[in-house]
């Protein structure tokens, strides 16, 4: 298969169990608590066939809220097969869930810093510039101080190996190798399409966007930063794509370096039996694409 028509698989791990996503369909496969294996698969929203998606930068804001949403359900789904429960997490629950999560999310990552950047300039003498960048290292700090005290944790960490299994898997399809688990581990942890990287870029875009803006009241700042929280999701869309497009360039490879070492704080080193539900995951998405397909 040539690289320019390679179909562009994506994932998410999530408790005991790894999400495989396609343009047609999902396949969430998890190790239930007997130790089989149970999938779960749905269609995929129309949208992502939509003439919506082949416009650049919105498609990013498109693709990020559907992939939320999705990725919420699936952990919904992945925790009641732990626990034997059946609670669904759809329609305004589902939204609720999310507003709230992204909420508290900027409140944390976007809205603190800004606050911060502000009192820097105010208390500490430094200029709309120096603020600004203030405020984006702290920015950074935060996520990647978040993402390696959260990874401490036992569940999350084993997450985390799963994530490194779903990595693993769509790196040896892309690969053409052989979808099995022994041969699956043998391909990198890390990802250039990885969510991971995606926040990366923003929160990085975010330093550079932002202190072109100059000095700005606290009010006017902090709306800002909502503001361009859209803006900052597309163009970072929009660069993890054209990176991952064009991997045979060396100095492309470089770019996404700072990306790909990130990845190392959210994934581990899977087991095979991760790795068989990664591929299971996998497998079935694309036996349910061809099977819409046709």
């Amino acid at each position: 298969m040539e690289k320019s028509r390679m179909p562009t698989y994506g994932g998410q791990a999530v408790i005991e169990g790894v999400m495989m996503r396609g343009r047609q369909a999902v396949a969430i496969a998890l190790r239930a608590p007997n130790q089989q294996i149970v999938i779960h698969t749905e269609p995929l929203s129309p949208i992502y066939r939509s003439q919506w998606m082949k416009i650049p930068f919105l498609r990013g804001v498109i693709s990020l809220w559907d992939a939320l949403s999705l990725g919420m359900r699936a952990l919904t789904l992945s925790a009641n097969t732990q626990s034997g429960e059946d609670e669904k997490l759809e329609g305004a629950s589902l939204y609720l869930t999310l507003g709230v999560s992204l909420a508290i999310a900027i409140g944390i990552f976007f809205l603190a810093p800004a606050l911060f950047g502000q009192l820097s300039e105010r208390f500490l003498h430094l200029n709309a510039w120096q603020g600004n960048l203030l405020e984006g290292l702290l920015r950074l700090a935060l996520l990647v101080g978040y993402i390696f005290a959260v990874g401490r944790i036992p569940d999350i960490a084993r997450v985390f190996a799963y994530h490194g299994a779903e990595h693993k898997t769509i790196n040896a399809f892309e690969a053409g190798a052989e979808l099995t688990p022994q041969v699956v581990a043998h391909f990198p942890l890390e990802h250039p399409r990885c969510g991971t990287s995606f926040l990366l870029t923003l929160v990085v875009l975010s330093v550079l966007i932002f202190s072109l803006l100059g000095p700005l009241d606290l009010h006017v700042r902090l709306i800002t930063r909502l503001l361009m929280i859209p803006v900052l999701a597309g163009v970072a869309y929009e660069y993890i794509r054209w990176t991952a497009n064009h991997l045979d360039h060396f100095w492309v490879r470089w770019m996404i370096a700072p990306n790909l070492a990130l990845q190392r704080l959210t994934t581990r080193e899977p087991s095979l039996d991760m790795l068989e539900v990664a591929i299971a995951a996998f497998c079935t998405m694309r036996e349910k694409e061809q099977e819409i397909v046709v």
